[in-house]
């Protein structure tokens, strides 16, 4: 039987809080995933056009071994800038990599591409994000909301909103992982015109509408929805996202639980991984479970993160709020 945890949030995974920034002006937000007291990461990228901050110290061939926290972030490459200010409210707690007596928050980013989604970007000569960043960390516990929320605020799919989603499971030996992802894709997480999730198959109880796979399936349930076809391709995209484990892992494990759960991406995603995608997903093992995985273990933790992820997806998307400014519809107001 396949069961979530008590929340069904990446907070599930104990040691990970996570909080949420919004500016409803700009329609653009932040999400901060804090970890106490600090957790084993990786990150893998499999989108073309990434928007990225410290990522290449969690090389397995790096020095630093944990990080104190992630941000992901609306914005472009404004955003990146909200990781400033989750690393001041970090300092401030006396929280970070110490180098004699100086304590450097280690807070690896990614951001999304939001700036076409009916939001006033007029932000004059400096964008929101800093302090965005520095209220996300600030709001970090281990309850928080999805749908149109942080990083997922104004994200968009080809067909629907987009937003920020989470879910989470337990393996059958009794590991914890959770995914936390901001839904912002070129593609579709609806399965042609329908309601239905391409996420369907992994759905546990009705976490997502419970609407099953489509019968019979759409004739042009494997045509291409691209968003703003219209348009130049290049930008307004990528999905972001987290998984997390409570298990022992090694830098190198952690990528590897990256890499399964970019498999959740493309189970629930047509198309993913795109050139104008910048698509990433960290990996974060807290170890606050004090046990190893064996091999064979490891292959049902990886196969969690891809399906936890799928979920994650889903939910981010179902749970969207309908906006006067929108250029998609939100989910909730489709009709069979």
């Amino acid at each position: 039987m396949s069961t979530t945890g008590k929340r069904n949030l990446i907070t599930d995974v104990a040691g990970l809080r996570v909080g949420n920034a919004n500016d409803h002006k700009v329609n653009s937000g932040v999400t901060a995933i804090l970890c106490e007291p600090g957790a084993t990461a990786a990150v893998q990228v499999l989108g073309g056009a990434p928007g990225t901050r410290e990522t290449d110290l969690l090389e397995p061939h790096n020095t630093v071994q944990s990080v104190n926290g992630l941000v992901l972030s609306g914005g472009s490459a404004f955003g990146l800038d909200a990781a400033s200010g989750a690393q001041a409210y970090l300092r401030e707690q006396g929280i970070g990599f110490e180098v004699g007596p100086h304590h450097i928050p280690i807070l690896p980013a990614a951001i999304l591409f939001d700036l076409i989604n009916g939001g006033n970007k007029d932000w004059g000569r400096y964008p929101p994000y800093r302090e965005l960043g520095y209220e996300a960390a600030a709001n970090a516990g281990e309850d928080f909301a999805i749908g149109s929320e942080g990083a997922g605020l104004g994200a968009l799919t080809a067909t629907v909103k987009g937003g920020l989603g989470s879910a989470s499971f337990v393996t059958p030996d009794g590991h914890v992982v959770g995914a936390l992802v901001a839904v912002n894709p070129m593609g579709s997480a609806t399965i042609g015109d329908t309601r239905h999730f391409w996420a369907a198959p992994f759905e546990i109880g009705d976490e997502f509408g419970g609407l099953g796979m489509p019968s019979p399936m759409p004739d042009d349930a494997s045509d291409l929805r691209i968003k703003f076809r219209d348009m130049q391709r290049g930008g307004a995209n990528t999905t972001i996202a987290v998984i997390a484990t409570d298990a022992v892992l090694t830098k190198a494990e952690a990528k590897r639980l990256a890499i399964a759960a970019h498999a959740g991406f493309a189970r629930a995603i047509w198309p993913s991984h795109t050139p104008f995608d910048g698509d990433l997903v960290f990996a974060l093992a807290t170890g606050a479970s004090g046990r190893k995985p064996s091999l064979d273990a490891f292959v049902d933790l990886g196969a969690a993160a891809a399906s936890t992820m799928s979920r994650a997806i889903a939910r981010g998307v179902q749970a969207a709020k309908p906006d006067p400014r929108d250029l998609m519809p939100a989910w909730s107001t489709l009709k069979d």
